[in-house]
């Protein structure tokens, strides 16, 4: 009897604790708060294009990171990010920067981005948002949105593998060797990204 108590007590904890952490998402863009300059980046889990478990504190540690995050390979403004940031990732790289660009896409939908944009630098797929949500840009899609999203042929829980329906907010992060945070972009307007050009400028300042 004891032990069967404590077994739903320990349920109920649990239940009650993912329930918190999903109201912590917000409902609109325009409300998430972004991890600050100087904060380090979480010890979170990812996947890349092969399915692997990756850590992105142990991806980060040791070299300067330009940390994208996007909202999928379905969204034309994020292939137009994509691919202008391929464009300049040789000259990123030059300057002592890796590339990772992360997405709620799972890994099969980034290797269909890889070979569309023939990019030279890495996908990474958040596809349970972990790593979106402990930086603070998650949000959650409404309904309404969903629904719309898919009489355009998107089909948000495909693209992922999962059905909790949020999306990151376009963001860009430039992170040092010590995984500290030394500039950030995020701009809850999916439509406007910031430039190649602004990137390749903050890249040259940064950390110099």
């Amino acid at each position: 009897m004891k032990k069967t108590l404590l077994i739903t007590l320990a349920f109920t904890f649990w239940t009650a604790l993912g329930t918190a952490q999903e109201t912590n998402v917000p409902m609109k863009a325009e409300d998430v708060s972004p991890l600050l300059i100087s904060e380090e980046v979480p010890d979170k889990q990812l996947k890349d294009i092969e399915g692997n478990t990756v850590s992105l504190k142990q991806l980060v540690k040791g070299e300067n990171t330009i940390i994208v995050f996007y909202r999928g390979g379905w969204c034309p403004y994020c292939n137009r990010q994509l691919s202008g940031l391929g464009a300049i990732s040789s000259d990123l790289i030059a300057k002592g920067y890796q590339i990772l660009a992360i997405s709620p896409d799972r890994p099969e939908e980034l290797q269909k981005s890889m070979e569309k944009h023939d990019l030279n630098y890495t996908l990474l797929s958040d596809a349970t948002m972990e790593v979106a949500r402990a930086f603070g840009i998650s949000f959650k899609v409404s309904d309404g949105t969903v629904k719309k999203y898919k009489t355009f042929g998107i089909n948000l829980e495909e693209a992922s593998g999962e059905a909790h329906h949020e999306l990151p907010v376009p963001s860009v992060f430039f992170v040092n060797a010590k995984g500290e945070i030394g500039f950030e972009y995020v701009s809850p307007n999916y439509k406007q990204r910031i430039s190649p050009e602004l990137l390749k400028a903050a890249a040259e300042q940064v950390f110099n």
